[in-house]
């Protein structure tokens, strides 16, 4: 005989097994071929990009990573305490061999696209865990999630962020799974995810920080034990002397030329103007989250704090996990919790355990703190390692949070109820049009007193391509296309056929949004750095020593140097080095800064007058 319980559960969550097993395959199924396609249109989008253009540093990480492949180094923009080897070993084997560098280049743009296209499996996995929606929905979400230009924009050159979205996503994806199911194997997964963190890039340390909090809360409300606190922290300090190891090894074959933080990011906080303006470049990060995530930011962020300050008592009767009468933390929100309105569960693809819901908990906290850290981390240390004028916006920091919130805001709302659907929508316009405003006053502050803020290309080129805004910032525009974004998703969702297509039309948004980018932004970037001829076409061959001079326009300096391959090409001023064999310098006929190489012995190979480089060789 079966329980009321037992068949209402049957009634929301059951099937005909014939068709269950059909759709157990066909959603892996989609998830590779999505994988696959996700990576050839990378690829497609990368496919003007055949030298750095994000300099200097895409130089370091391919220096370093050639270095790391037997070649030689060459200089890196990093310093001491904020070196990191994580992304130059992972495109490392790129370098292996003998190959032009055009060649190396390509081989790391595809492997950025296979890791940054694994967004797609890991959003569906995430979405399902953290909320309960269909498995449709949960793909769509998935979808717009892997094609959001945050997540996309840097698997086209050389940079770290290409593989933070991804790893971000596993990460939380292993803390929900780790207070769900606490144990010694998962807890040094989602450690081993943290080193990864430290070892990738800087911003780790608050990552490192945040895996730490956890550790010991979990640790004094006696969930976990003594050995997965071990299995949890060890991964990390392994990955800590990983990084210090390679680093010894290399030795002085990549040579630093950042400056450490120090005094100068004392000063540029230790004072209230100080820390106003470090607030208002964390407000301006956090704003331009909900910006580009069409409002879900904001909509993820009402969710998820309600949840986390709310402790209704949960009703165990359907819960598919008995609640203990002593675990407040599973509490949730009416709209979250385990017993769900009338139709919800049905609407939502099922009725989720307490287990379940007190672990997205724990992970929307995680994911709050980390995104306030990452945002004011970022901020701080600009702040104080920078010579030229502030940005007024630099979202790259936190773009690898963009993908999380879209998906958890997502499922706040098509799991809310209409009224909390509301409630979130004008939480996420407050924060639109209050950040906005706040934009726009530091702004003007600042053009009052004579100086300007930097917008530069690779500040926020989602945020330029929506807006319109390539030479200025318009923060009102953003807080407009945010707010329509939201409000179309929060009328669409009232409806469960048009949860899909809205979804589908956001992907397109992101489609085209990638395109202008590429137009706009990304090719005219390429025409401006690339030299022409390449080196090989003037003469220069492998085993010549080769010299650049600090007369060439530093983008063309560094590109042109790329493409030796077999050694280090460092610089001089004027008179070249006596062992130099080739060296680039500057070509400006009439100009008083024209190079004449006639004088020291060299004759004129070739180069391109118009971009002002020439190759000369020793006679």
């Amino acid at each position: 005989m079966v329980s009321g319980t037992e068949v209402r559960r049957e009634v929301v969550v059951g099937s005909p097994a014939r068709p269950a097993g059909r759709r157990r395959w066909l959603v892996p199924v989609l998830l590779a071929v999505g994988w696959l396609l996700g990576v050839g249109w990378r690829m497609w989008l990368s496919r003007h990009v055949p030298l750095p253009i994000a300099h200097t540093d895409e130089d370091s990480y391919l220096h370093t990573a050639r270095a790391l492949a037997g070649g030689p180094g060459g200089f890196s923009s990093e310093n001491g305490p904020l070196r990191r080897v994580g992304y130059p070993l992972l495109i490392s084997p790129a370098f292996l061999g003998e190959r032009d560098f055009a060649d190396s280049y390509r081989l790391v743009q595809l492997i950025n696209a296979a890791v940054n296209a694994t967004v797609l499996p890991l959003a569906y996995l995430l979405v399902r865990r953290l909320v309960p929606v269909r498995r449709a929905v949960a793909l769509a979400a998935a979808v717009v999630a892997a094609t959001l230009p945050a997540t996309v924009f840097y698997a086209g050159v050389a940079m770290i962020d290409a593989v933070l979205a991804p790893l971000v996503l596993a990460w939380l994806l292993a803390v929900h799974h780790w207070v769900r199911r606490p144990g010694p194997l998962v807890a040094a997964g989602a450690g081993a995810l943290v080193g990864a963190f430290h070892l990738l890039h800087s911003r780790g340390l608050v990552i490192v920080g945040v895996h730490v909090g956890l550790v010991l809360l979990l640790f004094l409300r006696r969930r976990i034990s003594p050995a997965q606190v071990l299995a949890a922290v060890l991964p990390v300090l392994a990955a800590a002397l990983l990084n210090a190891v390679v680093i010894r090894l290399l030795g002085d074959r990549v040579y630093l030329l950042g400056d450490p933080p120090g005094g100068g990011t004392v000063r540029a906080v230790a004072s209230g103007p100080g820390l106003l303006r470090v607030g208002a470049a964390v407000a301006t990060q956090l704003w331009y989250l909900v910006v580009i995530t069409f409002g879900l930011a904001g909509v993820a962020w009402a969710g998820a704090v309600t949840a986390l300050l709310r402790r209704p008592a949960v009703d165990t009767s359907t819960a598919t996990t008995p609640v203990p009468a002593v675990a407040p933390d599973l509490a949730v929100a009416p709209d979250l919790a385990v017993t769900p309105a009338p139709g919800a569960a049905v609407a939502a693809g099922g009725s989720r355990s307490a287990a379940d819901v007190g672990a997205a908990r724990w992970t929307f906290g995680v994911a709050l703190v980390t995104s306030v850290g990452v945002a004011a981390g970022a901020s701080v240390i600009l702040a104080g390692i920078t010579t030229k004028p502030l940005d007024a916006i630099y979202g790259r920091y936190v773009q690898m949070l963009a993908p999380f919130w879209l998906l958890v805001g997502v499922g706040m709302l098509v799991t809310a109820t209409p009224r909390s659907r509301w409630r979130r929508a004008a939480v996420a316009a407050g924060v639109l049009f209050a950040g906005a405003t706040l934009i726009a006053a530091r702004l003007a502050w600042v053009a009052s007193r004579g100086h300007e803020l930097r917008y530069g290309g690779f500040g926020a080129p989602d945020l330029m391509a929506l807006t319109g805004g390539w030479r200025e910032f318009r923060p009102f525009t953003g807080a407009v296309v945010g707010l329509v974004g939201c409000l179309l998703l929060v009328v669409a969702v009232r409806r469960p056929r048009w949860r899909v297509p809205v979804l589908a039309a956001l992907v397109a948004v992101n489609l085209g949004t990638m395109q202008v980018i590429t137009d706009r932004l990304v090719r005219p970037m390429v025409a401006a750095t690339a030299p022409t001829p390449r080196v090989a076409d003037v003469g220069v061959r492998p085993g010549d020593r080769v010299w650049a001079s600090l007369g060439v326009q530093w983008v063309l300096r560094f590109n042109l140097s790329h493409q030796v391959t077999w050694a280090d090409v460092r610089w001089f001023v004027d008179n070249p080095p006596a062992d130099a064999d080739v060296v680039f310098v500057r070509w400006a006929p009439g100009e008083p800064d024209d190079w004449d190489g006639a004088r020291h012995g060299f004759v004129r190979l070739g180069g391109n007058v118009e971009q002002h480089w020439a190759a000369w060789r020793r006679r």
